[in-house]
């Protein structure tokens, strides 16, 4: 039995990952181009037809923008908020749309997914947790603050996408305005790597083996800042990054090894 999971892309220019068991897979987020899922689906041969579910974490662009193709070509339901919907400017097909129940367990064949509530500046943003057999793997991404449901469906996680948004130097010290610093920073903006860091060595269950830091920011963090706080500190689990540019390697977690994996920091700096 396993749980096979990758990253199509993670960063504002788009959100999209992927996680699947032998028969079905789901997408977390659709925010590439249709065009360009489709190209990096091929590249790690994955099939646009073994997807069974969209699921949206909130209503910005690099979420959504690539939902209403990918959900009318190949007739992919679109699983969202109410809310979410309701403030989101993707004419998503009415046949194609399921609502989300937040912290109620949705079954997707045998993957089973459960969206629940974390801070972000959306209307009712969620984050989610892919279940199979006895193997886990969580999306956390565009969270503003560590709050009790991320801690709580963190340690469930075998592997988890973990944004590391921001360097708190970089974005102190950089060009954006004053606003944009603080809205960044605030309980409802985005992770840095410090707070990224803290929830891992604070909360991480010891059966985790993988960690893909993501969502980093083009002007605001590099690769090497965001890994240099798991140099020492990773506790035998691979810890790497989820590249802005393309997609990672295709991962896969077998129930008969998920305590062996390599404690390896990948740095992938080629990918940025």
């Amino acid at each position: 039995m396993s749980l096979f999971f990758t990253s199509l892309n993670s960063g504002s220019n788009g959100n999209c990952y992927y996680v699947a068991n032998e028969e079905e897979a789901i997408l977390i987020d659709a925010g590439l181009s249709c065009k360009e899922t489709e190209k990096r689906m091929e590249k790690l041969s994955l099939s646009m037809r073994k997807i069974k579910a969209i699921f949206i974490s909130h209503e910005h662009i690099d979420h959504i923008k690539g939902a209403e193709v990918l959900s009318k070509k190949y007739s992919i339901p679109i699983y969202i908020t109410n809310e979410t919907l309701k403030n989101s400017r993707v004419p998503i097909p009415e046949i194609n749309i399921n609502f989300i129940t937040l912290q109620k367990e949705i079954i997707i064949g045998s993957l089973h997914i459960i969206a629940f509530p974390k801070m972000h500046d959306a209307v009712e943003p969620c984050s989610f947790i892919i279940k199979y057999n006895n193997l886990t793997v969580g999306v956390f991404t565009d969270i503003g603050k560590v709050c009790d449901n991320v801690i709580k469906y963190f340690k469930q996680c075998h592997a988890a996408f973990l944004e590391a948004n921001y360097d708190e130097d970089m974005l102190e010290n950089g060009d954006y305005p004053y606003h944009l610093k603080k809205r960044i920073s605030s309980d409802n903006g985005h992770l840095s790597n410090k707070e990224a860091f803290e929830l891992f060595e604070n909360h991480r269950p010891n059966f985790m083996s993988h960690l893909l830091l993501s969502h980093l920011s083009k002007e605001n963090n590099t690769p090497a800042l965001a890994l240099e706080f798991f140099y020492k500190n990773n506790n035998g689990v691979a810890v790497s990054i989820a590249s802005r540019y393309e997609a990672t390697q295709l991962f896969e977690l077998k129930e008969t090894e998920i305590k062996k994996a390599a404690p390896i920091v990948s740095m992938q700096l080629t990918l940025f």
